[in-house]
């Protein structure tokens, strides 16, 4: 019978996808992971047996926590649309805000995926939770789309799926650019032009 493990799981999933996030899976040494996490080499495999099993499990955690903030956002009904997309910017500014002062882009583990097709065609657990994310969250999205359309708060210019797209490509662009060193106060007005479309 093995030693209980003597680490909270959570917290070492946070501090990987912390890692993940900003570096990518291939700059991210496991140095680095063990440094973050607050464990040796041996403890850090003995429970995720490898750097990919860590990433994906990092991964399935990060888009579970940031789906959950985001749905209380989108799905807050005491908020019209646009200020349900208003608020998520606002928030990804926040951390963009929070990361620039420890001297980095706050990143996101979901467009470093995407922006490296290898891990997607090098394990399919990678590209089956980055397709649910994206069905799930442009779904969230739409909905508050509609939501907006129906108050009269958001244009009705756009399908609310072409909408939650947008909205998509524009947090993703602006997580992207946030690695350029860029004001947060200019990456809100940059992501509120880019929902122009939407927002009246």
């Amino acid at each position: 019978m093995g030693r209980p493990r003597t680490f909270d799981e959570t917290a070492v999933l946070d501090a990987a996808a912390r890692e993940f996030r900003v570096h990518g899976f291939a700059d991210t040494s496991t140095e680095q992971l063990c440094e973050a996490a607050g464990l040796r080499r041996s403890s850090l495999y003995n429970a995720f047996t490898s750097k990919d099993d860590l990433f994906v499990r990092a991964l399935e955690h990060y888009v579970t926590t940031i789906r959950a903030r985001q749905t209380a956002i989108l799905a807050d009904e005491t908020r019209c649309g646009a200020e349900r997309l208003r608020a998520l910017v606002d928030v990804v500014v926040g951390e963009e805000q929070d990361a620039a002062r420890h001297g980095h882009a706050a990143g996101c583990m979901v467009v470093q995926s995407f922006m490296n097709p290898d891990l997607r065609q090098r394990d399919e657990r990678v590209a089956r939770v980055l397709d649910r994310d994206l069905r799930e969250r442009t779904a969230l999205l739409a909905e508050a789309i509609r939501a907006g359309q129906a108050d009269g708060s958001l244009a009705d210019s756009m399908t609310p799926d072409d909408g939650a797209m947008l909205v998509t490509t524009v947090i993703s662009g602006l997580r992207v650019t946030a690695q350029t060193g860029i004001a947060p106060e200019t990456l809100r007005y940059i992501a509120l032009s880019g929902l122009r479309a939407l927002l009246h």
